[in-house]
């Protein structure tokens, strides 16, 4: 049974509707493994078994009784903390939300239960979701499974790790900074981060909060590439507000495999520096990828600045996350903008200017911003995919001292900051 544990969610699906498998027995697949290997992890942090096998019962009793059945039908599923789900605790990893009890379901739960799922847990997540780590004071901290003394990543690290301990069928996450991409690359799992505004992030946010953030989506983490799919058919779409002027429709790709896809190439750029270990395996994807049949570029490229992108990305990154500071922050960061000047390029100066910008200097960034996406826009007129590293390396040890921006990762055997591999988000 330990295989079945690992199966994509599709295939679990496939199973329950085969009868190959009942959604209950699945689900006490699924507990026996989160009690043997969780303790060690720390991934799944809240779970209600009893009303999960209540779940798990009623989709039997559907599937026994024959007729159509939703695409991910009785598959068990986990979802990142920030998620309203009723009844559950969404913190944040802050013990200022402790408290905080989600009385509904936000969409995407909604329309994942509609698409089958039955979701029985929650994962964990850094404080805020604002590092490549997952831990924090009310859950503690969530281990690699690969190596318990690593990052699974981060923020939505609880969910990478739980996928790669066969702890779960599928997960959803968020990203702004990859920490969908993050995760699902440290632990060895499948991570989409899908474009802004298709999938509506409502009950994904603090209290009381409505309006979507700026670069932040909600997106599927899973076990494969059909499993994305899957889920994302069932998170994207208008929200109610606007759905009654438009539909979604999502093109298909160009063509159906590698043969003929337009693949260009970018495995290393100034601004982070990747690991030649990870940038080796990388380049042997790219020889297979080309041997079948793709055409591979490792020098076409936009026409775009990448320092500037980089500058943009990271000014407007800090200026959505601004709302989240407590006001001693902003109050320490204006005045580091004083003493610091607006021509100093390190990571912090760059976070202090974007917490703390007039609305003006932010409309220039979301004009340069337009700029950029146009010629991101033509690029693709001419190629299929731009692959590129998630991160500068493989997943990295432990590291809960002090601020992020002044820690560091080891890249071909130095020191390097970590905010620097925010290029590749």
């Amino acid at each position: 049974m330990t295989e079945t544990a690992f199966k994509s969610a599709t295939e679990l699906a496939a199973m329950i509707r085969q009868r190959e498998i009942g959604a209950e027995e699945l689900l006490d697949l699924y507990f026996e493994r989160i009690d043997a290997h969780n303790p060690a992890l720390n991934a799944i942090i809240w779970q209600d078994r009893e009303k999960a096998r209540g779940t798990a019962r009623a989709a039997d009793s559907l599937t026994a009784g024959g007729g159509d059945l939703p695409p991910l039908h009785g598959v068990p599923m986990t979802i990142k903390e920030s998620y309203d789900l009723a009844g559950s605790p969404t913190t944040w990893g802050d013990p200022e939300f402790r408290d905080n009890i989600a009385g509904t379901d936000c969409v995407s739960v909604q329309r994942l239960k509609a698409a089958g799922v039955n979701l029985f847990g929650k994962t964990n997540v850094p404080l805020m979701l604002a590092d490549w780590q997952s831990y924090n004071d009310i859950y503690g901290v969530t281990n690699n499974p690969w190596d318990l003394g690593r990052t699974p990543g981060g923020s939505s690290g609880g969910s990478g790790a739980a996928l790669a301990a066969g702890m779960t069928g599928i997960d959803a996450g968020s990203d702004i900074g990859a920490s969908i991409r993050n995760p699902a690359h440290y632990c060895g799992v499948f991570g989409h981060k899908p474009s802004w505004g298709i999938c509506p992030p409502r009950g994904h946010a603090l209290p009381g909060m409505l309006a979507q953030s700026d670069i932040s989506v909600v997106g599927p983490l899973a076990r494969s590439a059909d499993d994305l799919e899957a889920a994302l058919d069932a998170m994207a779409g208008p929200d109610e507000m606007e759905a009654a002027g438009y539909k979604l429709d999502l093109r298909g790709p160009r063509v159906a495999g590698f043969e003929g896809l337009r693949v260009a190439v970018m495995l290393g750029a100034e601004p982070s520096e990747v690991d030649t270990v990870y940038g080796d395996l990388l380049q042997d994807l790219v020889d297979r990828i080309a041997a079948a049949g793709a055409v591979v570029s490792d020098t076409a490229r936009p026409e775009i600045d990448m320092a500037a992108l980089h500058e943009n990305y990271i000014l407007l990154l800090r200026a959505a996350t601004s709302g989240r500071q407590p006001e001693a922050v902003l109050r320490e960061h204006e005045k580091a903008v004083e003493r610091l000047g607006a021509d100093d390029p390190s990571y912090y100066a760059r976070m202090a200017r974007g917490n703390t910008m007039r609305h003006r200097e932010w409309l220039a960034l979301r004009e340069q911003r337009q700029h950029f996406r146009w010629a991101w826009h033509r690029f693709f007129q001419d190629w299929d995919v731009l692959l590129c590293p998630v991160a500068a390396s493989t997943a990295f040890p432990h590291d809960h001292e002090g601020e992020r921006y002044q820690r560091t990762v080891r890249v071909n055997n130095r020191e390097v900051a970590t905010t620097d591999q925010l290029f590749w988000a």
